[in-house]
């Protein structure tokens, strides 16, 4: 008889492999109950934690939907990077790095809060409004959770597009700080000498694991971030 972490856990499966997608219509409670051996309860108990986390959405008579709006739950919105150079009136671009799968180094180990030489995804890419560098975004994926990022070559698309789209989340951190640029960065964002970087650090995780964990910078002196909250969260 599977408890009720097991069920939570089962399910986070599914959706995170898409096997239940963004919007998809899920086993009632009856089946579910069936299907893991357990009492309605349990199954109750293990759905209502997930809806909690912004997972699933629940409807009386509507059944219960996987979440489209992952970051329901969230205190901060995780907003595309193409949405805010086109909200502003500009024209976006993209251009990737550089693409690597590794067993996770000392800092994504840290980062992701993975052991060392877990499978990772590393990820550098530029993003550009009206032709000038935006953003300059390093990632890393944590490829045990999120295995289908390992067949993505984000070439066409930038992997926060994908991830906010595809992969479920249940909470997020994220760390705002200024920062002076490397020599690599000041090249890369057509930096002047003397001009700081805003950075914004994140990192998001499903019920079970870290997802991934991103720095993405910014020139300080063209850059202005706008925060917009949900009133019905």
């Amino acid at each position: 008889m599977a408890s009720f972490r097991d069920i939570k856990e089962d399910i986070l499966a599914r959706i995170s492999a898409r096997e239940w997608a963004p919007g998809d219509l899920i086993p009632n409670e009856v089946d579910l109950a069936t299907r893991y051996g357990s009492a309605r309860s349990t199954v109750n108990r293990a759905l209502r934690e997930l809806a909690e986390a912004g997972l699933l959405e629940r409807r009386r008579r509507a059944g219960t939907r996987v979440a489209r709006r992952n970051w329901r739950g969230a205190f901060f919105e995780i907003p595309l990077v193409r949405a805010e150079v086109e909200r502003a009136g500009g024209r976006y671009g993209y251009h990737l790095l550089e693409r690597r799968a590794e067993g996770a180094g000392p800092e994504a180990a840290a980062r992701l809060e993975l052991p060392a030489g877990a499978p990772v995804l590393f990820l550098r890419c530029l993003h550009f409004a009206d032709g000038l560098p935006h953003q300059l975004e390093t990632r890393w994926i944590n490829l045990s959770e999120v295995p289908a990022a390992g067949a993505m070559p984000f070439e066409r698309e930038g992997p926060n597009e994908w991830l906010v789209r595809e992969v479920p989340w249940s909470s997020s951190e994220h760390v705002f700080l200024a920062a002076m640029p490397d020599a690599g960065e000041r090249g890369l964002l057509g930096m002047e000498a003397g001009e700081p970087l805003f950075v914004l650090e994140r990192r998001t995780w499903s019920a079970q694991a870290t997802i991934t964990w991103a720095r993405l910078a910014h020139p300080g002196a063209r850059f202005r971030m706008v925060s917009r909250t949900d009133p019905t969260g």
